[in-house]
Formats: structure tokens, sequence, C-alpha cells
């Protein structure tokens, strides 16, 4: 059970339509914290996603940092310290320098990804296997620059049923991803009732999730459009993440 990496794998799939334009929906200094609970009513531990910025290269980028960890009774069964990082264009938004450190009940990985645009291919450097590879790539997002590429667009115009496609990079390879809007809901959270949207990512069976349609996204139907409860299955029980803080965001919420 992957279940950090559940999480950011799936926080990326936020917002989403045609058109594309200079960020406002986040700035430097943004910072968000989850409570992750399994099945529903046992704690699981904690996810924090801040936004930063800092020089790459001599170039002025955004830096955002996600780190995952068990808590409580969940901690002594299946213990988790998850860690990723991504250096991406502040414009743009796309990604320069991608690292993740996960270990996740003694399933470790650790690798630092490069994207080269002259020559278009991802350097992957994996420090568990002692491996380097290189991989051609098309236009891509990071797992955690995805978080902010995809919450960048306008999604005013949605219909019901529409899905939109995106190209992920992870663990060496590039996978389609499909973003499935559900509808609007007024959802009640410990920061009042909000209007929110609802999405479903769909990812290939047999990966990461139980089935394709498993999981769950409700963001702010807002300008900041920030998650604020994730829900999904699991092989064995269901994870739920719900926004328990947050400070730094770039429009009033």
């Amino acid at each position: 059970m992957k279940t950090y990496s559940l999480f950011f794998f799936s926080l990326f799939f936020l917002t989403t339509t045609v058109g594309q334009q200079k960020p406002t929906v986040f700035k430097s200094g943004e910072w968000l914290r989850y409570k992750m609970s399994y099945s529903g009513f046992l704690r699981a531990g904690t996810a924090i996603l801040e936004l930063s910025e800092k020089d790459f290269n001599g170039k002025k980028v955004f830096y955002t940092k996600g780190t995952g960890w068990t808590s409580g009774a969940v901690k002594w069964f299946f213990k988790v310290e998850d860690r990723y990082e991504s250096y991406f264009d502040k414009d743009t938004i796309k990604p320069y320098l991608f690292k993740r450190k996960i270990n996740e009940g003694g399933y470790k990985k650790h690798r630092i990804t490069s994207f080269n645009y002259k020559s278009n291919k991802a350097y992957v450097q994996d420090f568990t296997l002692q491996k380097d590879t290189s991989v051609v790539f098309s236009r891509v997002q990071d797992m955690l620059s995805a978080f902010y590429y995809l919450r960048n667009y306008n999604v005013k115009n949605m219909k019901k049923g529409e899905e939109i496609g995106i190209d992920m990079f992870m663990d060496s390879q590039v996978y389609p991803f499909k973003l499935r809007f559900l509808g609007r809901e007024i959802l009640k959270t410990k920061f009042g009732t909000l209007k929110t949207m609802i999405f479903r990512p769909l990812v290939q069976s047999g990966r990461i999730f139980k089935a394709q349609e498993s999981v769950t996204l409700w963001i702010t139907d807002d300008e900041n459009k920030i998650p604020v409860k994730l829900s999904a299955d699991l092989s064995v029980g269901s994870l739920r993440a719900d926004l328990e803080a947050y400070k730094g965001l770039a429009n009033p919420f």
C-alpha cells in the first residue's frame, strides 16, 4: 500500500480545461497541510505541500516540497517517510528538476530527474538501484509541478463528464492520465461551507489504485483551486485526506 505516493499522485489532478496563462492562483509562501485518515476513522498521518522561490542555474524558479509521514497506530505497522521536491519555471510551469525519496513500509526509492529541453530528454539517477537512464519526452509534468500546472487552468466552462488528458513523468516513464469532471458540490469543512468542484482521475488498473475510478477529489470553486478533500479506495481499506491548515494563499479564501 503506497499510501503517500497515492496522495501526491492524486493531488496533481486538480483543475484543467483549455487555455493557460501566467500563474495567478498560487504564489511563493503557499503552505497546505492535510490530515490523512485510513478507512475514515484512524488517523494515518500528515502531508504538507509548500511553495517558495529559489535560484536554479542562475534563474529564479518556483520550488515546491511535498512531505508525508505516518503517525499514531499506523506508524507501528506501516512506517512512511516521503519527500518530493520540484523546481519549475515561474511562467510556463515546466519542470527542470524533480527529486523523490520515499520509504513506505520498507519499499524505498531515491531518484533525481533532470529535464533537458534542448534534447527533450529526462535524465534519471536512481540511487536505490544504482542505475542511470534517459527517457525521451515531449510535454510532461512531474508529480509536483503538475499540481500547480493544472491549478492554473480556467475551469469555468467545463461540463459534467468532460475528460482531459495529461502526460505524467513517473518512475522513468511517461504515463498518460485522464481527469473527469463530475460536477459541483457544497461541502461542509472545518473552514465552513465551501463551493467545490469534483474530479476523478482515471488511472491504469493494477498500478496504484484499486480500480480506474477509485479516487475522488474536491477542490475549491474559487481563484485558489486548492484541494480540500480526497477519498480513495485502496486494495485494503480506503484513504481520506482533508485540508487541515493553510497559509500564504494568493487569493481570498
